[in-house]
Parts: C-alpha cells; structure tokens; sequence
C-alpha cells in the first residue's frame, strides 16, 4: 500500500477515533460522576485524556509501516 493512502487512511482513522471516543467519555462523566466530587471529575478527565493515546500510538505506527533505507 502506498505511504500516502496509508496516511490518510491513519489520519481519517485518528479523527474519528477521538471524536467517538471524547463523545463517549464526555457521555459517560455525565451521566455516572455527576454527582461525584470535583477531584474524581479531575482524576477520570485526566485518565481518559491520556488514555486515548495509546490507540492512536497502534494507529500512527501503522502509518509510518517498515521504512527502506
């Protein structure tokens, strides 16, 4: 597959990863930490704002693919 169509598939896919997945993290503080306290809202923000990155690290070292030197 060529480097570029690799790209913009891996950019389409990073995209629309963190709009579903900020949708759904957003979704679920809503509607299960309302009532909890500021430090667990601090705390569960921070956790799910990193841990996105760990898919996307999959996803962008796909995108790189075995490079020829």
């Amino acid at each position: 597959m060529p480097i570029r169509l690799k790209k913009l598939i891996g950019t389409l896919l990073l995209v629309g990863f963190v709009a579903v997945y900020a949708v759904v993290a957003t979704a679920y503080a809503t509607l299960y930490l309302a009532e909890s306290a500021a430090y667990i809202h601090l705390l569960y923000f921070f956790a799910t704002g990193i841990l996105w990155v760990v898919p996307a690290m999959f996803v962008i070292k796909w995108m790189e693919g075995a490079r020829r030197s």
